[in-house]
């Protein structure tokens, strides 16, 4: 059986570990009531976005 692997680009990578990171702050800033966590958090959330979006494109060209 072949197995064929879905190589992401380092920007997805990286946009997904900083939604993670911007998850759990902005959790943390919630639950302690800490605002500039909190808007730190979803920074960080948006900023992986942007990141993974510019990892799939990247990803979109190279297919083509």
């Amino acid at each position: 059986m072949l197995l064929v692997r879905n190589k992401m680009d380092k920007d997805e990578i990286k946009g997904a570990g900083n939604k993670a990171k911007g998850s759990v702050k902005q959790a943390a800033g919630k639950a302690t009531g800490n605002k500039k966590l909190e808007a730190e958090g979803a920074a960080d959330k948006a900023k992986g976005h942007v990141q993974q979006n510019v990892g799939k494109a990247k990803d979109a060209l190279r297919k083509h």
